[in-house]
């Protein structure tokens, strides 16, 4: 065990974490040089978008003073919607390797996740990385890195991940600073398990580290926290490829499978111990996150309902920040109500459901957690839009706050503030870090940054801004139920949560955008927006029109008449018992306003 090291790397998205983890594959002979970049990032997803999304785990070997070590390395995301990822790591490690990029600086993200593993007690090693692009602020870096850390200068590794710069100082610091694993191999199993997948041949397979006794092939376990009894029918260590072992020890990390293939028998952050030798104390549980953003997740097809929700299940495994419920909507039957981190964690988790498990899905208009008070003074928490009360049974709505904080070249600040403020933004701070530097703090209503926020901040600084956000508080508002009358008929899937002040505006694109994509009937169809009971936007799409006195030639001008009237009277007949079927391209691109 005093040969073992684990550590996690702790990082902001683009600061160069999964290329220092390459840098340190290859210089421990793990991986050939010149292999494929971001060689842990085994998901298409990561790769086209260049971001790390899952934790991943790999066992190193390296040789210093005669001495032969064992090195478990876990890269962990840099992204804000993924920072369960890096909580979970942290858990499992003794040191983490503090990536800080030379031309950016610490960001917020950064220090939430390094505070993380502060309190978690780890060994932190900071490293300037990309000192080969620029010079002029790694003293200014220096100087914030040992106010927060409290270390010295010679403590802090100059690097550069591109040209393998540093690389070797760091694996050694990782030997001589982190700390071996404490435990005891005669003590009683005592596991954690730190993330799970879903293997369709072999079931649920478990990533988990040993902190007391040993785990072997063939032996009875137990999950504290579900009371499964399960035999170990492989077990082993997390190489580039898994490698199998007879057994692994106290302070190390690896895998095993149980052919477990109910997912709801596992839980992250739970205990393993033996069937007939139980550890005494359970190991102090991650921390569940909490989502920002719900949505609904629809099968296109409704005969894939139970495919969806197996997918859904097993994503789950593979991502526990993943919440959901069962719910039902009259325009796209059954489907789940979904809980994210994030819009990000949004978008990958539908990628990830329509890539690995080839389902056609309908992500319906995301929404925010509201809290209501109502007139007996109870309070409760609501979902989506169709939950939004009226106004005779509520006594208040509140909706969360969030702090954004956004770094960028201050020739953008003009164009910044105006976005932030026509997202009823309040500037709470503005700070000059150079003279071409600024980082600017807002409070703005979370349900204003779930939709293309980030979008319009990237466009206008032309790509050269960094932002984060995190909820504070939550606040009275005027928040409103939006809905999308058709004929009458309010349209569930079109509900949604908007600001008094917005309602009309988007009601007005909406009700515009569905004259144009509907197809005309043989009834007038009526597009309404309404708050509450009173309509607030009109459109209509007049009918096809019919000529059906062609035929006749002549005659008495009443038969005219009367055909007139019985086409009138057809009409409004058919308009009431009529269905105007919004179509999967209607409604996204609805989704798209």
């Amino acid at each position: 065990m005093k040969n073992i090291r684990n550590f996690c790397i702790i990082a902001h998205i683009n600061h160069g974490k999964s290329t220092i983890a390459d840098r340190i594959l290859e210089y421990t002979k793990t991986i050939p040089k010149k292999n494929k970049a971001q060689v842990l990032d085994n998901m298409d997803l990561e790769r086209e978008r260049g971001i790390t999304i899952k934790s991943h785990a790999v066992q190193m070997k390296y040789s210093l003073l005669g001495k032969e070590y064992i090195i478990n390395l876990i890269d962990t995301p840099g992204h804000t919607d993924f920072s369960h990822e890096v909580s979970r790591a942290i858990i499992s490690c003794e040191g983490a390797i503090l990536i800080i990029d030379g031309s950016q600086g610490i960001q917020s993200q950064t220090m939430s996740n390094l505070y993380l593993a502060l309190n978690q007690k780890l060994k932190i090693i900071p490293v300037i990385n990309k000192i080969d692009l620029v010079n002029e602020k790694i003293e200014s870096i220096k100087s914030e890195i040992i106010e927060i850390l409290k270390c010295k200068e010679e403590d802090i590794i100059l690097a550069s991940a591109k040209n393998g710069i540093g690389t070797k100082e760091i694996i050694e610091k990782i030997i001589k600073k982190i700390p071996p694993p404490s435990g005891s191999i005669n003590s009683p199993l005592e596991a954690i398990i730190f993330d799970s997948m879903y293997n369709p041949f072999k079931g649920v397979e478990i990533y988990f580290k040993v902190i007391n006794g040993i785990i072997k092939k063939n032996e009875k376990i137990k999950f504290i926290s579900t009371n499964k009894i399960y035999n170990v029918e492989e077990v082993g260590i997390l190489k580039i490829k898994k490698q199998e072992k007879s057994y692994i020890e106290s302070g190390n990390i690896g895998y095993l499978i149980c052919k477990i293939k109910n997912t709801k028998d596992i839980k992250i952050g739970d205990t393993i111990t033996h069937h007939e030798r139980e550890c005494k104390k359970t190991i102090k549980k991650i921390k569940n996150t909490k989502p920002m953003i719900f949505a609904g997740v629809y099968p296109i097809n409704n005969d894939e309902y139970k495919n969806l929700k197996s997918a859904i299940e097993k994503l789950q495994l593979n991502d526990s920040s993943l919440v959901w419920e069962a719910e039902k909507s009259l325009a796209l039957g059954f489907g789940f109500r979904c809980g994210f981190l994030g819009v990000l964690h949004m978008e990958i988790i539908q990628e990830r459901l329509e890539r690995e498990f080839k389902i056609n899905i309908i992500l319906t208009i995301p929404s925010i957690e509201l809290r209501i008070t109502d007139k007996k003074n109870e309070v409760k928490y609501i979902k989506s839009a169709s939950e939004i009360p009226d106004n005779s049974r509520m006594y208040k709505i509140e909706e969360p706050i969030a702090e954004v904080k956004i770094k960028t070249k201050s020739v953008y600040i003009g164009k910044i503030i105006n976005i932030c403020m026509d997202n009823r933004g309040i500037l709470k701070d503005q700070t000059y870090i150079t003279k071409e530097e600024i980082k600017l703090t807002f409070e703005i209503p979370l349900n204003e940054i779930v939709f293309n926020f980030f979008d319009k901040i990237k466009n206008v600084t032309q790509g050269y801004s960094f932002i984060d956000y995190e909820v504070t508080k939550f606040e009275e508002s005027k928040i409103v139920k939006l809905k999308i009358l058709i004929n009458g008929k309010n349209i569930d899937i079109l509900s949604m949560m908007t600001h008094k002040s917005k309602a009309y505006v988007l009601g007005k694109k909406i009700c515009e955008k569905l004259k144009k994509v509907l197809n005309k009937q043989m009834f007038e169809i009526g597009i309404q927006a309404a708050i509450e009971n009173k309509i607030i936007v009109k459109e209509k799409i007049n009918s096809i029109n019919k000529n059906v006195t062609s035929k006749c030639y002549g005659g008495d001008i009443s038969r005219k008449k009367k055909l007139l009237q019985k086409q009138k009277e057809g009409k409004k007949r058919m308009k009431k018992v009529g269905n105007v079927e919004i179509t999967q391209e209607a409604f996204l691109s609805i989704m798209k306003l």
